[in-house]
């Protein structure tokens, strides 16, 4: 079968599933509780987290319009053309202006109505005062049962260092709800840069280039913009390119001390970044898959101990302060288990979680997964184990059934890796596939509320 026909039936079933998962529960009729119970709404829409809410235009349909065509007409070139450093500099401030422009189509509350939701973490960190106490009561305060002093949603559901990020901001000035959200947003953005200066480190210069246009402009920008499982993305993505520095820099050295040494220093700060991931999402323990896909792709495994040695450090850091991860997480495993998890079944959220992840990442992801294959694993090494290991993360969080619903934004970590796929489309599609994830990402943004 060809390239064309193989990507073609892979949009062809993404497409689909994401239209069977979006009409199944609104014409069978089935209670599938995409939303907690307090706010849900006839205008619920599974698999998504959000509301059906169309708007004409907003602040920023026109500036979101205008970025969407110029990347439709010049992104692909550029992305080729442009020497390296300027392709990052171009990458990092179009991806900022995507996600601003989306976010803004509703106006500034588009980006401050997020973090200032009482489940969320800003309300939460402008009443810390003691940090030390924070930590040594942080497990207790998971239950419901330690109402009225229990957690709320997403703090609870998180290990403290999200918290804590958050708390920092409100102690330097910057705890406003528009304030703490450009933070977000402008960390957010340095992900698609930080994925393609690892594929860079680990050959694959080419393939980054061909995918820069689909990883800045992706419709996960919709959900990225003030999401704090963006900023999660974007320590996970500087830690794997730290790891993939220290795994060259090392396989490199050829017994010079000085590479060695260079080797040792991005390998211990790989560690500590994805250490740091570990504790700011229980889930992001599965950036494991993708550590090994980039030891592999590296072909040297000296960094492990060192990375694995950091992140312990950073782990039991945590638990000498008061909070140990393996305490806390049979303890919220219950706490989630108590509340609307138990209701949404897993006969429809086991797929519908994948069609929520095809709306975040847009229907190409269809088509870049079709691709993978032995063909594409003989010429595209790098992008087939990266974008393979993310599919493998996935695929264990969602057997998990500790992500039933909201996805959209849990995933979002793994949501770049996944769209390095769309390096192996066809030339031919490259610029209306572009076209298309751009429509698909201003009718998403006008049509739903999204909640992020």
């Amino acid at each position: 079968m060809t390239a064309t026909r193989r990507a073609g039936l892979g949009l062809l079933a993404a497409a689909l599933l994401v239209a069977v998962a979006f009409a199944v529960p609104q014409f069978a009729d089935w209670q599938v509780w995409p939303r907690a119970p307090r706010s849900m709404s006839d205008l619920a829409i599974p698999p998504l987290h959000g509301l059906w809410e169309p708007k004409w235009a907003g602040p920023g349909t026109l500036p979101a319009v205008v970025l969407a065509l110029l990347g439709w007409r010049y992104a692909a070139g550029l992305a080729e053309r442009l020497p390296w450093r300027r392709l990052l500099v171009t990458a990092y401030a179009a991806g900022l202006g995507w996600m601003l422009a989306l976010a803004l189509v509703d106006g500034e509350s588009g980006l401050t109505r997020v973090l200032g939701s009482d489940v969320e973490y800003l309300p939460t960190a402008r009443e810390v005062d003691d940090v030390g106490e924070l930590l040594r009561t942080y497990v207790d305060r998971i239950p419901y049962s330690a109402a009225p002093d229990n957690w709320p949603t997403h703090v609870a559901g998180h290990p403290p260092l999200a918290l804590l990020f958050f708390v920092g901001l409100v102690r330097v000035g910057l705890g406003g709800d528009l304030a703490a959200a450009l933070v977000v947003v402008v960390l957010a953005a340095t992900t698609a840069p930080l994925v393609l200066a690892t594929l860079r480190v680990l050959g694959a210069e080419a393939a980054a280039r061909r995918a820069a246009p689909f990883l800045v402009l992706a419709p996960a920008a919709v959900f990225m913009a003030v999401s704090a499982d963006a900023l999660f993305g974007a320590v996970a993505a500087a830690g794997l390119l730290c790891l993939a520095l220290g795994a060259t820099r090392w396989r490199g050295s050829g017994g010079s001390g000085g590479s060695t040494r260079a080797g040792v220093a991005w390998s211990a700060l790989a560690g500590l970044l994805l250490g740091c991931c570990v504790m700011l999402s229980y889930g992001l323990g599965l950036l494991g898959f993708l550590a090994v896909a980039v030891l592999v792709l590296g072909r040297a495994w000296q960094p492990l101990p060192v990375a694995a040695g950091a992140a312990l450090v950073v782990v039991l850091g945590f638990a000498a302060a008061g909070f140990a991860w393996w305490e806390a997480y049979p303890v919220l495993h219950d706490r989630y288990w108590e509340g609307i998890a138990a209701d949404r079944p897993a006969a429809y959220w086991m797929w519908g979680n994948l069609a929520a992840l095809l709306v975040c990442t847009g229907p190409l992801l269809g088509s870049g997964l079709a691709l993978l294959g032995r063909d594409a694993f003989r010429h595209e090494r790098v992008v087939v184990l990266l974008a393979g290991a993310a599919l493998l993360a996935i695929a264990a969080a969602d057997l998990s059934r500790m992500s039933k619903a909201e996805v959209e934004r849990i995933w979002l970590p793994f949501v770049p890796w996944l769209m390095l796929t769309t390096a192996l489309l066809p030339e031919r599609w490259r610029r209306w596939g572009l076209g298309l994830q751009l429509v698909f990402a201003l009718v998403v943004q006008h049509l739903l509320y999204t909640s992020w």
